[in-house]
């Protein structure tokens, strides 16, 4: 399937801006299942000062603020062709150890709820662990806009049992940790049934699994990626895959508007599967 992806950050200020510095990860690269057809980044009221490949691979640029700035306008936007590979990514790649994805970060810290969730798990692999895990998580914790930030812990979200798809990533990746399976966190965007406009990117998570290497589980949606997924970075937890992220110099208040679409290209059509919302 080829998708035709628009996202635009923009940031408005009630005062110019001394200073910022931002971190965009908004580029989708080729790897299994997905081929970039075009792909731009343009950026209004800031200049990009570097792009480099981070420590897990991720297509990273650095932009900088400096002047009487009031407003800044990022838009990454083009076009990706899928391929439906029932959630297999496929052998670990890169120059982080497949060890480093069973270390806990504040968000996937596990606590006493999280570490019942994976003693309760059956199955007689891995693999049908990780998918009664997947299972698991979107029948305990209900996909609720609003009820966390980019803060809350894969815990916290486990005991409200409410959250979005970083809440529902973070659990997963919490309890396949405690059970020594590496995992990670993916961030990308997702074609909705009959809704081409959304309010966020997507994520989910990925386990690495004998003889299969990374497989996706989004819990949110309790299905692996398919066709309707694009992956754009990955890494422990939300932090290293956030798409905007940096420091601003300067006491004036910050307005956030984020607008994405993720629509089938002309000519394309839609595969069928089990959707819910999910974006997070």
């Amino acid at each position: 399937m080829r998708l035709k992806i628009s996202h635009t950050t923009e940031y408005l200020y009630d005062e110019p801006v001394p200073y910022s510095l931002q971190r965009l990860r908004l580029t989708p690269l080729d790897g299994p299942g997905q081929k970039v057809v075009n792909w731009a980044i343009a950026i209004d009221g800031a200049r990009i000062e570097a792009g480099y490949a981070d420590q897990y691979g991720n297509r990273t640029e650095l932009v900088s603020v400096e002047g009487a700035e009031h407003t800044i306008r990022i838009v990454a936007s083009g076009e990706v062709e899928t391929q439906d590979r029932a959630g297999v990514y496929g052998p670990h790649q890169g120059f982080c150890p497949l060890w480093l994805f069973l270390r806990e970060t504040s968000r996937t810290k596990p606590g006493k709820l999280i570490k019942e969730l994976a003693r309760s798990l059956k199955g007689d692999s891995e693999l049908a662990q990780m998918h009664a895990l997947m299972e698991a998580i979107h029948e305990t914790v209900a996909y609720t806009p609003g009820t966390t930030d980019t803060e809350t812990s894969a815990e916290e979200a486990l005991s409200a049992k409410t959250g979005v798809c970083q809440d529902h990533a973070h659990i997963f990746i919490s309890a396949a940790r405690l059970l020594d399976v590496p995992a990670r966190y993916v961030s990308g965007y997702l074609l909705t049934e009959g809704k081409a406009e959304q309010v966020a990117t997507h994520a989910w998570a990925e386990a690495h699994l004998p003889g299969l290497g990374w497989v996706g589980f989004d819990a949110a949606n309790k299905i692996c990626p398919d066709d309707r997924y694009v992956r754009i970075a990955s890494g422990l937890c939300y932090r290293d895959c956030a798409p905007v992220s940096g420091m601003r110099i300067g006491r004036g208040s910050e307005n956030l508007k984020v607008s994405l679409t993720v629509k089938p290209s002309q000519g394309q059509t839609q595969s069928q599967g089990q959707q819910s919302q999910s974006q997070g």
